[in-house]
């Protein structure tokens, strides 16, 4: 358990694979581990597409803005919030599920999380290399048109799957754990405290580097005003919003 815990501490995102395949029982052997995680009233509000076609993956990868990774992992996950299986199973057992709403939504979200993180546990114990891509909710539109996702079932996560290149890339930092542990309430953060909490991340040299490439005064601009600005925030929030409505989980 040591040994295991001291691995996930050293974790690292993996962008870059070996050309290797992943092997189906293997992969297989990882998605039934995360199947046991926690879910919402055991009715397992998730699903998941598995892409190893590499015409499937060039027809993804304008969806998550052409990043290399999409095509070049051996395997692609795209793992979904999905109540129409569960409403589905309803209908021919003469059940009516009211799951057509945003709190199924949310629900069906938590349980995908939890499938999505326990498999990526899992294959990471089994030597495999993951990354997480934040671009299934950008563009859930057209990941669903190229998945056939039918009605209530929508994109939340992707994870590209594969044996990790060498060189292994440096582990990036993380907020001290003061940072994000709150005991018995929540502790608003004074101006001290912020200074204190991103001190050793604002100094480190990579950071310096990025704000001085992007001719900003602080590494907090480079978020704001480069990586994640209130124009795309906004967009793509309206963009995810018209999905949910056009899958059935908005009215």
């Amino acid at each position: 358990m040591k040994d295991m815990l001291e691995k996930m501490k050293a974790r690292r995102t993996i962008r870059q694979y070996a050309e290797r395949d992943v092997p189906e029982a293997l992969l297989n052997e990882s998605l039934e581990v995360a199947a046991r995680a926690s879910n919402t009233g055991n009715m397992q509000l998730y699903s998941v597409i598995v892409t190893r076609d590499k015409a499937q993956k060039e027809k993804l990868a304008p969806a998550h803005f052409n990043q290399p990774m999409v095509t070049k992992a051996p395997v692609v996950l795209t793992f979904c919030a999905d109540a129409n299986r569960f409403v589905r199973w309803a209908s021919l057992r003469k059940a009516d599920a009211g799951f057509d709403n945003f709190q199924t939504f949310m629900a069906a979200v938590i349980d995908s999380m939890l499938f999505a993180q326990t498999f990526c546990v899992a294959a990471e114990e089994k030597g495999l290399g993951i990354c997480y891509l934040g671009t299934a909710t950008y563009n859930a539109a057209p990941i669903i048109e190229a998945l056939s996702l039918p009605r209530l079932v929508v994109p939340v996560t992707v994870v590209t799957v594969g044996y990790p290149a060498e060189p292994l890339p440096e582990q990036p930092e993380r907020l001290p754990l003061a940072a994000v542990v709150h005991q018995e309430r929540y502790a608003d953060y004074t101006e001290s405290a912020i200074d204190a909490l991103y001190k050793d991340k604002e100094s480190l040299e990579a950071n310096l580097k990025f704000i001085k490439e992007n001719n900003k005064e602080t590494l907090a601009q480079v978020f704001t005003d480069i990586r994640y600005t209130r124009k795309n925030n906004d967009f793509f929030s309206d963009e995810y919003l018209k999905v949910l409505k056009e899958q059935g989980f908005l009215k």
